[in-house]
């Protein structure tokens, strides 16, 4: 998903059921949003997470990346410490983190999303982590060498809402999860120290009804059990106000938390 504003989609004046034909059908694995460029554009956050995350890995010794998704936030670190290893559940996503990231030099784990971590404690001094799922801060803690550092970018709360409760209608419980303030809390009954919490609410827009398809296809969580056919009613709705407005406009949550074990 491009982070610049666009202008209306040149797929829009393609037919619904062809736009939906397409999206429908092409690959979902890994973590690259290219197919959204000219389609779907996000504000990216001001804090700059890859940058931030490459730099903290060229002071690290050992690093653990976890739910690295396909790898491509990782490979794209200029450089990487002398042991670094990720882990990801999703056998599509650990095939092809694996054949990135192993040319660079790190180890790819399979891995449930859920504890214990596969790692002795006090096994890396940097763990990062881009929209994990759910972060176990026991976990992550223990991990954690004395003195290590966990950074991370974590979707917040009611992201991109505009689009799940157009399909789901309103969500008022699902609204009070993912605050940040909550995984400060958290991560400081694990025995973390929060050095930096951030949070941001970006402009999200969606110019074709392909964009939103493959978008709920691939972020699986955010409708689950989406598919066109079940939702073919709420997509043409969809499509008829895109077609009216030029776009579809959400708003992504995301917040940048850094933590410090005690040394």
């Amino acid at each position: 998903m491009t982070s610049a504003s666009a202008p209306r989609s040149a797929h829009a004046s393609r037919s619904f059921e062809d736009l939906i034909a397409e999206a429908g059908s092409v690959p979902v694995d890994g973590w690259d949003f290219s197919w959204l460029d000219g389609r779907a554009t996000e504000q990216r956050p001001s804090w700059g997470y890859q940058r931030g995350m490459g730099e903290r890995l060229a002071r690290a010794t050992a690093a653990l990346d976890i739910q690295t998704g396909g790898g491509e936030v990782l490979a794209g670190a200029p450089r990487l410490p002398p042991v670094m290893v990720a882990t990801e559940s999703w056998p599509p996503n650990v095939a092809r983190a694996t054949g990135l990231l192993h040319p660079l030099g790190a180890v790819v784990v399979a891995d449930e999303d859920a504890p214990p971590l596969p790692f002795a404690d006090g096994a890396f001094d940097l763990v990062t982590s881009r929209h994990p799922v759910k972060a176990w801060w026991e976990e992550i803690a223990r991990v954690l060498a004395p003195g290590g550092t966990y950074y991370s970018q974590q979707v917040g709360p009611a992201s991109v809402f505009e689009v799940v409760e157009h399909f789901l209608g309103p969500q008022p419980e699902a609204r009070l999860a993912r605050r940040p303030q909550d995984a400060r809390a958290e991560a400081e009954a694990a025995g973390l120290d929060v050095v930096d919490l951030r949070s941001e609410s970006l402009r999200t827009e969606f110019f074709d009804i392909g964009a939103v398809v493959y978008f709920l296809r691939k972020v699986i969580w955010m409708v689950p059990g989406f598919t066109v056919e079940a939702h073919r009613d709420r997509l043409r709705e969809m499509d008829a106000r895109i077609r009216r407005d030029g776009s579809f406009v959400a708003h992504t949550a995301r917040f940048l938390i850094e933590a410090r074990k005690p040394a």
